[in-house]
């Protein structure tokens, strides 16, 4: 997984199975913490590694850009990323750019989020709604 530095803004290769630890930058040195934001998801493997070794819960929201609902509830998910730094991940998959997740997961209407632990599904979430819920669901 890629987390940026908060400092310089290099980009950190940070295995999923160390997200909730605090890293090093490889540029700077500085101290990157656990992501505050969520993670984009770019490539199946990705996600798959992500769900597969993370050692919190991982929250994967399934969205597009031309969904308005989806465009309410990013800041939602921000919120929920900031605050549960390090104790959950908080990623996104752009159903139109990876079909084939969307496909997976079954998602047929957007938002959709969908809770992991374990590397398993545990939640399903649909619709926009406000940090609070959404936490709720973790």
């Amino acid at each position: 997984m890629i987390v940026r530095c908060a400092g310089c803004g290099a980009a950190n290769r940070v295995p999923a199975a160390r997200m909730r630890e605090v890293a090093k930058c490889g540029r700077c040195k500085a101290s990157v913490s656990p992501p505050k934001k969520p993670i984009a998801i770019s490539a199946i493997a990705e996600l798959e590694e992500l769900v597969a070794d993370s050692p919190v819960p991982v929250l994967v929201d399934f969205w597009a850009k031309w969904c308005g609902p989806c465009l309410a509830v990013a800041p939602e998910l921000d919120k929920v990323a900031d605050h549960r730094a390090g104790s959950a991940i908080v990623a996104k998959v752009d159903s139109e750019a990876l079909p084939e997740l969307a496909d997976r997961f079954g998602i047929r209407a957007i938002p959709t989020m969908i809770v992991f632990e374990g590397g398993r599904e545990k939640k399903r979430l649909t619709g926009a709604m406000p940090a609070e819920a959404i936490e709720r669901g973790l």
